[in-house]
């Protein structure tokens, strides 16, 4: 059993998975503060509640955007489950070609994604990541990733909604029945949803068009993707779970060559 971890800004998300099923999955905050005593109390309480002992767990693999968090979490996969944890990094093998103007800056989140959705699919793919920023990225039906828009994620865009106006409240970030709100509330939802909806539909459409790929293959992933695919024909599927496919096919690639930190 691998215990597959997606460390992002916002939260921490594990899965675990018998070989490609994935049986559970936890999420926690992601606080820069915690210890390592910390992490393994909550760590080894979840698998506990999932009937999974530390000695289930044959290897940890973790891709993370947040460097800050990195000692204390590998610490406690040490210490809680006594196991020397995997960190996906650059160089190791993809089965895709980065192409950026710096492949070294893109983080590991985003190569998860990207491998997951192209040796999945098959087929060229944008993948949009709803996370505390939302990324779009490319990866064509050849395996070359190349191409990527970055834009303020949906809970950053609500922030600074009612964090930058006096009277306007925090709301809830869900699709109101229509966009002609009728209240504060109601249209700041439609305001937030809505125009996101159509940003992403506006971004999708002029990739596919400066691409020249109108059948590139739409997926989204990340803890709000799930409110806008509801909302939009312009995505074919939501798949919450594509960072552990990712880390799967990343750690069978490279089981034999991985150097434990």
């Amino acid at each position: 059993m691998i215990l597959a971890v997606d460390i992002g800004n916002t939260n921490i998300s594990m899965g675990l998975l018998d070989g490609d099923k994935i049986i559970g999955n936890f999420r926690l905050t992601t606080k820069t503060q915690r210890t390592s005593d910390e992490y393994g109390i909550c760590l080894t309480t979840l698998l506990i509640k999932s009937d999974i002992k530390p000695s289930d767990i044959e290897d940890v693999v973790i891709s993370s955007v947040v460097p800050k968090v990195m000692y204390s979490f590998t610490n406690c996969i040490k210490k809680y489950l006594n196991k020397t944890p995997i960190v996906i990094s650059a160089g190791i093998k993809t089965g895709i070609s980065i192409n950026t103007d710096n492949p070294k800056e893109v983080g590991a989140d985003r190569i998860v994604s990207v491998a997951a959705a192209y040796h999945t699919y098959h087929r060229s793919c944008i993948i949009v990541d709803f996370g505390t920023a939302t990324t779009f990225d490319y990866v064509s039906g050849n395996g070359e990733f190349k191409y990527t828009v970055i834009s303020p994620g949906l809970e950053i865009s609500a922030q600074a909604l009612y964090g930058q106006t006096a009277k306007l409240p925090e709301v809830e970030i869900k699709k109101p029945e229509s966009i002609l709100g009728r209240n504060t509330i109601t249209g700041m939802q439609s305001g937030i949803v809505y125009g996101y909806i159509g940003q992403v539909e506006y971004i999708v459409k002029k990739m596919k068009e400066e691409l020249n790929d109108p059948d590139a293959f739409v997926i989204a992933t990340g803890g709000l993707g799930r409110v806008i695919f509801q909302g939009t024909d312009v995505i074919n599927l939501y798949d919450p779970d594509i960072a552990f496919k990712g880390i799967k096919i990343l750690y069978e690639k490279n089981k034999n060559n991985f150097k434990p930190i």
